[in-house]
């Protein structure tokens, strides 16, 4: 055989490898992101608007259903073909810095047990790479994931389980979410979940499990047929109501500085909050243990609204070892809104479990979130707020 034919063929044949190989494994990129005909937004990625680390860098015209912050078209490519997803996200000292809390769209705190807090990170419109350390399920960030539509996923590693109101396994089994939306680690094998040993050295294992918002989403896509559609083809948020949403209005205003604590006594998980009037946001640290940065980003966890929820907190009286908790997050209660430089006093109100959680001024308007990401902690009622 011809030797320069050989040479050839081995050529063509690498290029056609390369190209079917490229196709195969990088559906998610390639083609257009403008509109066509029909107006509608393409379903791939741009690849002319992504830069060499991935970031997405066109104009911001989009605007985010969970927090109003305006991304590009390329993120909303990728949030119309899922659904939202919320991550047990601990908050252990040994867990600290946390990897993904900035680029979530939401996030909820609670104490978890022991005056430590938990965190439920919403994510819908952005991706994280590494998440976590993931730990596990309480009722009460049951309930209030149950306010994203139908079918959210919620991704844990486990919960508590002993028999009594604070059971959060068997209300998801009563939920009927099961293996379906309920995305446990338990039940779902590696690489969807895996430990990590190197992000935080030194600590104990149950600090060490990550996963990314792609390896969850994907799963729940390949496995249980969840993207924006259930497997009856019903879009995730055919129940879903926003929060209403408002363009930032910077200012010095009266409220630089805020502080609070979940325990008393307890100041390891006293949280503090600084104001920034250039980036219209407010920083995160801890009283003990200085600024709140996620490993991610190197920089300090901030958001546009810090909301404060005041709860009825009381004991779950199972026998657990240690204590579980339960909080009222169903009902109404008093409630404070950090935007803008400036505070609202007003209240919270959830009607059910599958209500999305809203705050009123105290005329009975509901509050607009400043376009940005929400934080809301909740706290029990007698507990005292400085700003």
């Amino acid at each position: 055989m011809n030797k320069k034919f050989v040479i050839v063929a081995a050529v063509l044949m690498y290029i056609i490898s390369a190209y079917f190989s490229y196709e195969f494994f990088s559906p998610r990129v390639g083609g257009s992101a403008d509109k066509g005909k029909d107006g509608k937004v393409a379903d791939t990625v741009n690849p002319a608007e992504v830069d060499k680390d991935g970031t997405f860098t066109g104009p911001k015209t989009e605007e985010c259903p969970l927090n109003g912050e305006l991304l590009t078209k390329n993120h909303k490519v990728k949030w119309d073909k899922r659904r939202p997803l919320g991550v047990m996200v601990e908050n252990h000292t040994e867990s600290r810095p946390q990897s993904g809390l900035s680029a979530a769209d939401v996030v909820y705190e609670f104490v978890a047990e022991g005056g430590i807090t938990r965190f439920l990170a919403v994510y819908y419109c952005k991706d994280v790479r590494f998440l976590g350390p993931i730990r596990s399920a309480r009722v009460y960030f049951i309930d209030m994931i149950q306010g994203y539509g139908n079918y959210p996923l919620y991704a844990h590693v486990g919960g508590a389980n002993t028999d009594g109101p604070a059971d959060a396994l068997g209300e998801i089994a009563d939920l009927g979410w099961g293996n379906y939306n309920d995305l446990n680690q338990f039940s779902i094998p590696f690489p969807t979940f895996y430990r990590d040993y190197s992000r935080l050295e030194g600590v104990a294992t149950e600090h060490t499990m990550y996963s990314s918002t792609e390896k969850l989403w994907d799963y729940a896509a390949e496995k249980r047929e969840l993207t924006d559609v259930d497997e009856d083809g019903e879009r995730w948020d055919e129940t879903f109501e926003p929060w209403t949403f408002a363009d930032g209005e910077p200012n010095a205003g009266t409220t630089s500085k805020i502080s609070y604590e979940f325990w008393e006594g307890y100041s390891t998980h006293t949280v503090s909050w600084a104001y920034n009037a250039k980036t219209n946001s407010y920083a995160r640290s801890h009283v003990k243990g200085g600024p709140h940065t996620d490993l991610n980003t190197k920089k300090p966890v901030s958001s546009t609204n810090v909301v404060i929820m005041k709860v009825k907190e009381s004991d779950a009286n199972d026998g657990y070892p240690g204590g579980h908790l339960l909080y009222g997050t169903v009902g109404r209660g008093d409630a404070l809104v950090f935007q803008n430089g400036d505070v609202i006093e007003g209240t919270w109100k959830k009607p059910t479990e599958e209500d999305q959680v809203r705050f009123y001024d105290s005329s009975g308007d509901e509050i607009s979130m400043v376009r940005g990401q929400v934080w809301v902690s909740a706290i029990p009622k007698s507990n005292e707020v400085t700003y």
